[in-house]
């Protein structure tokens, strides 16, 4: 240890490495911030050489490497047990280049996707990857986990949004592909490779992202339901007729939209309590007077036609906030829980409503269950569910996973829509991929981290 040491002392001012009592103001998760982290050092680095020396010298003598970005990952993929170098990309935060005639972003890993946002929009575009850890997720996690959102339906998932990617292997090489070019097909798209693998196959250290012009219009309703059938024919009806506008829709449980409007007059309810299911719709376009117009129409629409129940249209900019807010703050959630348990799975669309309400039935008998949330981006099949429970013993974890993931294989679903697998799901990977794709998922990390020293333990043993 003290021959590592050294040797990073020598690459890093003391100002980049922490150690020691130094390490007690840092921290493994955003949630978990009175909570010290433990790692062997901390190391900043602020350029990709010093990523690629940090790695070569890790690499020589066989050390661990946990890599850290905005803290947000919610699989225990960034957590460490003490004996581990941790990089954090928090000092990589330049947005080195946006090319409005390319319509791509240049970035370092450790830019905050709000930041971004907010960069971008000034010259009149779009980065439209977008989800309530806007404000301290970075780039470099985001691209590490393929994160999704709540414009998957119409844009993609991080891994359609990347055009090009510089990332260091475990031994140092840098491999750069920074190219902006959306059409590729000189041999295999390594990109693809660092996309979604959890920092265990290289650490991504910049970026070419892809951007979309901005949209001149935005609009945002809520609708209720009773039935889940229901949801399934105002998704075909919005998306059928909104020609290519539609750019969110998200399903909140009755339950759970009572708890998340209930905390605050911020968070007021748009519609009162009286339905089964409640539906946020998002349009974006570029006709601000028409695509109103338009949105408005089809909501009386749905209304006439029997197809929802109720509906309220946000009249403002201000109102668009206050729907995504409810949808967005899941401290309204968690803040009355006394522990909380999270997932994201996934599923055909159209099993969807009666999965869930199985998954409710069974998880009411279970003993040390307090609280019970479903929510989610029900267009691209991804639930999510917050669990709250009176103690934290493995016996109620398993049981209430048990519940959650139990029947997701028979149903070609998966236990990891967004998220990732980290430490948390690893004895779960077998529910979605066959021992055929986790034995070649195995095969790439030997071939590329032969000494396993990258985020060791994710995903698989």
């Amino acid at each position: 240890m003290d021959g590592i040491i050294e040797q990073l002392k020598d690459l890093l001012p003391h100002a980049r490495l922490f150690m020691g009592d130094s390490l007690k103001e840092r921290y493994s998760h955003i949630w978990r911030m009175n909570e010290s982290l433990k790692a062997m050092c901390l190391l900043l680095p602020e350029s990709t050489e010093e990523v690629s020396k940090i790695l070569k010298i890790c690499h020589q003598h066989d050390q661990p490497v946990v890599v850290h970005g905005g803290l947000t990952n919610l699989v225990g993929g960034t957590e460490s047990k003490g004996h581990e170098v941790v990089i954090s990309l928090e000092r990589m935060n330049a947005i080195e280049e946006i090319d409005e005639s390319s319509r791509t972003a240049t970035v370092q890993s450790g830019v905050i996707l709000e930041h971004l946002h907010q960069s971008v929009e000034k010259k009149g575009l779009l980065f439209p990857l977008n989800f309530g850890a806007r404000g301290s997720a970075q780039i470099g996690g985001i691209i590490s986990s393929n994160a999704g959102g709540l414009r998957v339906l119409k844009y993609g998932m991080t891994r359609q949004l990347v055009l090009g990617i510089e990332a260091v292997m475990a031994d140092g090489t840098i491999i750069n592909s920074m190219k902006k070019i959306i059409k590729d097909n000189s041999g295999y798209d390594l990109k693809q490779l660092f996309i979604g693998s959890e920092g265990t196959l290289g650490i991504v250290s910049r970026a070419v992202l892809r951007l979309q012009e901005a949209p001149s219009s935005r609009n945002a309703a809520y609708l209720a339901v009773n039935d889940y059938e229901s949801v399934v024919t105002l998704l075909k009806y919005f998306d059928q007729g909104l020609a290519g506008k539609l750019s969110g829709f998200e399903l909140i449980w009755k339950n759970t939209y009572e708890q998340m409007t209930a905390t605050s007059e911020a968070v007021r309810p748009p519609l009162q309590y009286d339905y089964e299911f409640y539906i946020l719709v998002e349009t974006l376009g570029s006709q601000p007077k028409t695509d109103q117009a338009e949105f408005q129409e089809m909501l009386e629409n749905a209304i006439i036609n029997e197809m929802a129940l109720d509906a309220v249209m946000a009249q403002s900019p201000s109102d668009v906030d206050w729907f995504f807010r409810i949808r967005e703050d899941v401290n309204n959630l968690t803040d009355f829980m006394t522990h909380d348990q999270h997932f994201d799975i996934s599923m055909p669309v159209a099993l969807i409503g009666s999965y869930i309400q199985s998954c409710y039935d069974r998880l009411e008998h279970i003993e040390g269950i307090e609280q019970i949330y479903a929510f989610g981006h029900v267009a691209d099949g991804n639930i999510h569910f917050m669990i709250g429970k009176e103690n934290q013993s493995d016996a109620l974890r398993l049981k209430i996973n048990d519940v959650i993931y139990g029947g997701l294989e028979a149903i070609g679903g998966s236990v990891s829509a967004e998220h990732g697998i980290g430490i948390d799901k690893k004895a779960y990977l077998k529910i979605s991929r066959t021992a055929q794709e986790i034995q070649l998922m195995k095969t790439l990390k030997l071939a590329i981290d032969p000494k396993g020293i990258l985020n060791p333990n994710r995903i698989f043993d």
